[in-house]
């Protein structure tokens, strides 16, 4: 019975909550569409662009109203650094959210009232919020193994770039011969910064927009030394060789360190499962035959 009537409760309470957080949210985010609609064409950073807006219908306009701006900018953010990719779209990442943690909630909810109690109850709200955050997980996963593979291709781009320019290319063009003929997520962003230089925009402000799109270290790094020596007038070419030596460096610190935790990693599955193995393998016929003599 107690399971039941928390359960006519959430019933009547959570439409009135919903009404409420419609209620209190759509003159907020009405503020930051027309904020937005102000500003646009004006130069900010692409990183802070990207909110959900407050207008539309149909399941679109629920899913606006159910969504946090906090929510949308953080997920905005890992859309950017995981490359876009086409199976994570800001809509499907949202309406994963919410049915995961919907039916979650529903699974949770069956099994509170076969078995009513505190810890059925505290682990269906754990698992309802472990499953609202399921899809950041993946996209967050996604996000660091492309950095990584950005971080992994600098090096080679750099070396590029350095050749091409010591060859008499302008830094421009030897940036578009990396992005043309390289392949992987570092050419991609390349590209991307090729396209909107050509569009208009500032060539310090597409720099940083990359440093700020893909988040690696490494890169943003780069693009603080380039923006530099284009205000300093420092020779590019130096430039580049040296962010190439010092990125070269990198990764073998890198690649050192993974070397490293090997040991490490593989301690807990040797204990686990090959020493036991191992214990039966070598004692189990020594302690039967003991066990046989001792009769």
């Amino acid at each position: 019975m107690p399971a039941l009537v928390w359960v006519a409760v959430a019933a009547l309470v959570l439409p009135f909550a919903v009404l409420a957080q419609l209620t209190l949210t759509r003159a907020g985010k009405a503020g930051v569409v027309a904020r937005q609609n102000l500003t646009r064409g004006l130069v900010t950073p692409a990183f802070e662009v990207g909110t959900l807006e407050a207008r539309g219908t149909g399941a679109g306009a629920v899913l606006r109203a159910l969504t946090p701006e906090s929510a949308a900018r953080r997920i905005r953010r890992m859309i950017d650094v995981a490359g876009r990719p086409a199976s994570f779209t800001m809509t499907r990442v949202l309406w994963a959210k919410l049915g995961l943690a919907a039916a979650t909630a529903l699974v949770g909810g069956l099994v509170v009232v076969e078995a009513p109690g505190l810890p059925a109850g505290l682990a269906a709200v754990l698992a309802v919020l472990a499953a609202y955050h399921v899809p950041e997980a993946a996209l967050w996963g996604r996000g660091q193994e492309r950095q990584q593979v950005i971080a992994r291709e600098l090096p080679d781009v750099l070396d590029q770039m350095t050749i091409a320019v010591e060859a008499g290319l302008g830094f421009e063009a030897a940036l578009s011969r990396a992005a043309t003929t390289g392949r992987g997520a570092l050419a991609e962003e390349l590209v991307r910064t090729q396209h909107d230089i050509a569009a208009g925009r500032p060539r310090r402000a597409a720099y940083e927009a990359l440093a700020a799109r893909t988040r690696v270290p490494d890169l943003r790094r780069f693009v603080g030394a380039v923006n530099q020596a284009d205000v300093y007038g420092i020779p590019l070419a130096d430039v580049l060789r040296v962010q190439a030596d010092e990125m070269r460096v990198r990764r073998r610190q890198r690649a050192e360190e993974q070397a490293m935790k090997v040991p490490v990693k593989v301690t807990f599955p040797l204990m686990v499962c090959i020493l036991p193995a191992l214990m039966i393998v070598v004692v189990g016929p020594a302690v039967l035959g003991l066990m046989e003599s001792l009769g």
